[in-house]
């Protein structure tokens, strides 16, 4: 009888031991899957007179009420040109935009890489950093 009770007490013990494994591992499948991302796959604008530029990302995180950080495969586009990088703020109120990544503006016969871009006075300056390089085709 004792020998019984000690095997029936094993086997709860293993029983158990297992439920509290499985229910760890789905706790952190559901840590893992939330993402520290304020915006899935943000997208703005820059207006101005002459042009719009449009800008989007696969995440945003806001930094206050106008800034907000963009990341991952962010790319601003307009009728003339694209500039892709990584990172950018970019400001809603001010419509401005500042990278401090590696950069790749493309227009029709010209590429400049840069290590980063400051897009000011509603799109029509920009201003790149760092080492850069101008392609002309």
């Amino acid at each position: 009888m004792y020998i019984g009770l000690i095997i029936l007490t094993l086997f709860l013990i293993l029983i158990l031991s297992k439920q509290f494994k499985l229910n760890n591992i789905e706790f952190e499948i559901s840590e893992s899957n939330t993402s520290k991302v304020d915006i899935t796959e943000p997208k703005f604008a820059i207006n101005n007179d002459s042009k719009n530029i449009y800008i989007t990302a696969k995440e945003g995180n806001f930094i206050n009420k106008d800034e907000i950080l963009l990341k991952k495969n962010v790319r601003f586009k307009s009728d003339e040109f694209s500039i892709e990088t990584e990172k950018v703020i970019f400001n809603r109120k001010n419509q401005t935009a500042q990278s401090n990544t590696k950069s790749i503006f493309k227009s029709e016969n010209t590429k400049i890489y840069s290590n980063g871009f400051n897009i000011h006075d509603k799109g029509n300056k920009i201003i790149f950093y760092g080492k850069s390089f101008l392609v002309l085709k």
